[in-house]
């Protein structure tokens, strides 16, 4: 074992949250160490793959200081004239609305004070950032109000700054050091067992704050949590987050916290990766196929299986995922019409698996459906049970039909003009709900409900947040949130 040493805090992990409580203890007068256990190159893990944070505001002006605008007079101008038009689509996003989403999606089953401290403190961590140099972009595409602004340079562009930010503060960066286990000492946990050029290092701390991920990258461990089924999955992320820190912090009385046999998972195109890794203009949506409550989406059977327009995209993709694993061979197909192509809803499929035939026996002949005849009288019966209300993206536009099972709340279009388009999809896995106990401050507790001294989980890390769904944005935001909190009661 190499020469031990020391510092005030050590932070595992460097992504979103590791950063925040990095930047966080700095700020607070300690002396900080980032331990990170793959190359400088893979920085930021999932959350250089992600593009927003959800957070509340009372209104469009709380929104303005952290848009970084164009330089040129000609580009400002048009600029300018999009935020004007953006304006007058998005409303507020208050607490109350954040609230009730997590609250919805969640079932009522999120922990209460993590939730309401995530909600109260979602702004002003933002403004935080936006103080140490993080920058956002205003989301001109189907904008809803809790998407309304973005990542500048999106999730890589957010860590490369965190990197900046960390760097010039003094905060230490070691990569490929991976972390194999916590040193306990007096009933405290006072540092890490790492390893750094193939050898052992102990490294002692008076805080160490776990922010290495859940376990969405552990076929092993999917299996025992979550089913068979998620075994062999295809990740909408990083093959690196396998699931070490929730082991150790369990090992040393750490308590699993709520729901470890729920994940979030999404519609993905059906040749995706296995895997994504971080790079400057890479997202996790590039392969997302995201147009779904739009669309007429069945499975190999010719069967709805969801409600496609049940709300926003947002509070159902993590969700639906889910739903595909359940139907044959883990694939389903949202089909779109001439009408969809030009309302702009598949703008971002340009690059997706796609069949297209000009009629609908063509295409269903195309993508293999069985019980075709039954799907083509299931269409005729779906179209014309739709009501006369406006088709609008942009909204929750009541175009439903109800008259039919599964009932469709919002964006019902007749599928009934050529040319017919089938994009086949699976599921893509980003993270698992399940995580740790901790207080609102990120210490972890065990099953007494005592904190265990010197330690800390934040991240994907953090139980209690999520149960079966999850609103977009929302755990990139509790990163911050809670990793601002541990990095500061930490130092």
């Amino acid at each position: 074992m190499q020469e031990n040493y020391s510092t005030d805090v050590i932070i595992v992990g460097a992504g979103n949250a590791a950063f925040s409580a990095a930047v966080s203890a700095k700020e607070n007068g300690a002396n900080v160490l980032m331990l990170e256990k793959v190359d400088e190159k893979y920085i930021g893990g999932n959350s250089a793959l992600t593009i927003h944070m959800r957070f509340a505001y009372n209104s469009f002006e709380d929104l303005l200081p952290l848009i970084k605008f164009p330089n040129s007079k000609i580009e400002l101008n048009e600029f300018n004239k999009k935020i004007d038009t953006l304006k007058e689509i998005v409303i507020p996003y208050t607490k109350e609305n954040y609230i009730n989403d997590i609250d919805n999606v969640t079932e009522n089953k999120s922990d209460k004070k993590l939730s309401k401290e995530l909600v109260n403190n979602s702004l002003n961590t933002i403004q935080w950032m936006n103080k140490l140099g993080h920058f956002w972009m205003p989301t001109f595409e189907n904008p809803t109000s809790a998407n309304v602004v973005s990542f500048k340079g999106k999730g890589f562009g957010l860590i490369s700054r965190w990197k900046n930010i960390a760097t010039k503060m003094g905060i230490q960066i070691a990569y490929n050091s991976p972390v194999v286990d916590l040193i306990k000492k007096d009933n405290k946990i006072c540092g890490v067992i790492a390893i750094q050029n193939n050898k052992k290092v102990k490294i002692f701390a008076k805080s160490t704050i776990l922010a290495c991920g859940s376990f969405e990258s552990n076929p092993q461990m999917r299996a025992k949590y979550l089913g068979n089924e998620w075994k062999n999955i295809k990740l909408r992320g990083v093959p690196h987050n396998t699931g070490e820190g929730l082991e150790m912090a369990i090992n040393y009385g750490a308590v699993p916290y709520d729901d470890w046999s729920t994940c979030h998972a999404s519609p993905q195109d059906i040749n995706r990766p296995e895997f994504d890794l971080p790079g400057k203009n890479k997202s996790g949506d590039y392969w997302s196929r995201y147009a779904y409550p739009f669309s007429f989406m069945i499975n190999q059977d010719g069967n709805r299986f969801v409600d496609e327009g049940e709300t926003w995209r947002g509070l159902t993709y993590a969700k639906t995922g889910k739903a595909i694993i359940n139907q044959k061979n883990q694939v389903a197909y949202q089909l779109f019409d001439a009408k969809h192509k030009k309302s702009g809803v598949l703008a971002k499929y340009n690059t997706a698996t796609k069949y297209i035939a000009n009629n609908l026996e063509d295409l269903l002949n195309k993508i293999k459906i069985e019980n075709k005849n039954n799907l083509l009288s299931y269409i005729d019966k779906y179209n014309n049970s739709i009501n006369n209300a406006n088709f609008d993206p942009h909204i929750l536009d009541g175009k439903s039909n109800l008259n039919i099972q599964p009932n469709r709340n919002n964006w019902a279009l007749p599928l009934d003009t050529p040319p017919f388009e089938a994009y086949p999809t699976i599921a893509g896995m980003t993270f698992c709900y399940g995580g740790i106990k901790t207080t609102i401050d990120g210490e972890v507790v065990n099953k007494n409900g005592d904190i265990i001294n010197g330690l800390f989980a934040i991240g994907e890390m953090l139980g209690g947040l999520w149960y079966k769904n999850y609103p977009s944005g929302g755990g990139m935001m509790a990163g911050s949130v809670f990793g601002k909190k541990a990095g500061k009661k930490a130092s």
